[in-house]
């Protein structure tokens, strides 16, 4: 069995067709058959978020902390229980392609850290606003690059245990767990090969993560004249 968990907050727009691309994930025929639970951990909503998963007859979890490490250490908890021997971890505003399971298993790996594309960078602004060329610049987008993002992450249930899962952190959550994984000697596999689009939103939902990045780029854009930008640029 492989979990898939998904934190939420107020993402009744975005989780529609998160949940759709992760179901197609779910029914890929190289998995063969093998049961994936999908679970949407409902942090704190007060719109449509719950509705909207709920027809797609996803697992629920309610939960009021508004902190995205106890929203993904609940929803890994319920697959641990439940015995699965692989746990995905993506988020409600990206949508995973349809082999990203396939993908991450086919690495053989305890930890499989993916990369994220950005379909839209309308959001900053004509063009992006310069940030998507910046980005490009700056994203190493290959096998051995050392991104982490909690939007496409894979980790095995006996390396998860092993380290205790995910803190209860409002952000790096998934850069802590990694770090712990890496101490303990597990194989984690920094791969280009399981990818998902995800958003280049302006509202973020867990303050510090991706989108915060993002803003934090566009503000260096900014004020930096693009040769110290060429040579201090970098994207977490």
């Amino acid at each position: 069995m492989i979990g898939v968990v998904i934190p939420a907050h107020n993402e009744g727009e975005r989780i529609g067709a998160a949940l759709d691309a992760v179901l197609r994930a779910a029914a890929h025929p190289a998995l063969e058959g093998e049961h994936v639970g999908v679970v949407v951990v409902l942090d704190s909503c007060s719109d449509a978020t719950e509705a909207i998963a709920r027809q797609r007859g996803v697992a629920l979890l309610v939960l009021d902390a508004r902190n995205v490490g106890i929203a993904r250490a609940r929803g890994a908890e319920l697959f641990v229980e439940a015995g699965a021997r692989w746990l995905a971890f993506t988020d409600a505003d990206t949508i995973v392609s349809p082999d990203w399971l396939v993908k991450q298993l086919a690495e053989n790996a305890d930890v499989v850290c993916g990369l994220v594309d950005v379909a839209d960078w309308s959001a900053h602004g004509v063009d992006g606003g310069g940030l998507q060329s910046h980005f490009a610049r700056h994203y190493v987008a290959s096998d051995g690059h050392r991104h982490v993002h909690g939007a496409n992450l894979g980790v095995a249930t006996e390396a998860y245990c092993r380290v205790g899962g995910f803190e209860p952190l409002a952000c790096s959550e998934d850069t802590a767990l990694v770090e712990a994984l890496q101490a303990s000697g597990a194989r984690i596999a920094w791969s280009a090969g399981p990818r998902v689009t995800t958003s280049a939103r302006t509202d973020a939902r867990a303050r510090g993560g991706f989108g915060d990045t993002l803003l934090a780029m566009v503000a260096s854009l900014a004020v930096k004249p693009p040769d110290i930008v060429l040579r201090k640029g970098s994207v977490a």
